[in-house]
């Protein structure tokens, strides 16, 4: 029985030490969250603005040329580019994204090739053996920042200009609450004009004056669109990443507490079984001593 009661004693001890842990890191995932969504709501704005601005080159008079970003081809090679964590212990922030491009490739018409930011996607598409975008881990930072996207972003643009790839698919998590992240795919070229997300507030009295030109300026200002628009999924991707451990060490903590409510219990009648044990023999000897005089 004391064995088993320093077995008990030693299991609620280390279940409390882990509920430490994973309440550490839940205070950690929710200051994070409040950070990334912070910079990811500052972002959209800026988004937006370069969205309407794209939105009126293209439905100008003067924009005949089309720029090659534009232009839909055959699809005979599609590139899908997975938006991933560094780390685990996110719940199915990870796992929901892979399997949905485990999906994608399987259901593929023509020859598919997988990119993947974060260590955690690299190596779900090294160990299904995959053709990949990028030969080396391209780490998710907490502090992401633009200049650590943009030679990516610029690769993909190349690849779709140079005709290696003729469709760009990216699949993260798409934040919308602390408690609600969803899997979302988003075409990213060819760029399709109807998913331009533009300000709703647009004052359509604007006249732009193009100095050098509508096909110069969308020569321009389409592949920093791309850039920025793979940016802003990142920041999306990375605001649901934190998210969701967030409530994935919430949701430990709860189970921890859990479990040492039960094994306390447990603790607690054995050692009550124990004493009382104690007690029996105790009274039975006293009364044994007793009936000897």
């Amino acid at each position: 029985m004391a064995n088993s009661l320093r077995e008990v004693k030693g299991r609620i001890n280390s279940t409390k030490s882990t509920a430490q842990i994973t309440k550490a890191m839940y205070m950690v995932s929710q200051s994070k969250v409040k950070i990334a969504e912070r910079t990811f709501k500052s972002y959209q704005e800026f988004m937006s603005n370069v969205s309407t601005m794209v939105k009126r080159i293209l439905g100008s008079n003067e924009a005949d040329a089309r720029n090659p970003l534009l232009k839909p081809r055959e699809i005979k090679k599609t590139a899908y580019f997975i938006i991933t964590s560094d780390r685990g212990l996110a719940g199915a922030y990870n796992s929901s994204v892979e399997k949905e491009l485990e999906r994608l490739v399987k259901e593929c018409n023509g020859e598919c090739i997988c990119g993947a930011i974060g260590r955690q996607g690299y190596n779900f598409i090294k160990r299904k053996g995959y053709k990949t975008i990028n030969d080396d881990i391209v780490y998710s930072r907490d502090d992401v920042m633009f200049v650590d996207i943009a030679p990516l972003a610029r690769k993909f643009i190349n690849l779709y200009l140079n005709g290696e790839i003729d469709k760009l698919v990216v699949i993260y998590n798409h934040y919308v609450n602390t408690l609600t992240q969803e899997v979302t795919l988003q075409q990213v070229l060819p760029i399709e004009e109807n998913s331009i997300k533009t300000d709703t507030n647009i004052d359509n009295n604007v006249v732009y004056t193009y100095e050098s030109g509508v096909t110069r300026t969308m020569d321009l200002i389409l592949p920093m669109y791309v850039e920025d628009l793979i940016y802003s999924q990142i920041l999306d991707a990375k605001t649901s990443e934190h998210a969701s451990r967030m409530n994935s060490m919430r949701n430990a903590t709860d189970n921890a507490d859990e479990v040492i409510g039960k094994l306390q219990l447990l603790y607690n009648r054995a050692r009550q079984s124990v004493v009382t044990t104690e007690l029996i023999d105790i009274i039975g000897g006293a009364n044994a001593i007793g009936g000897d005089k």
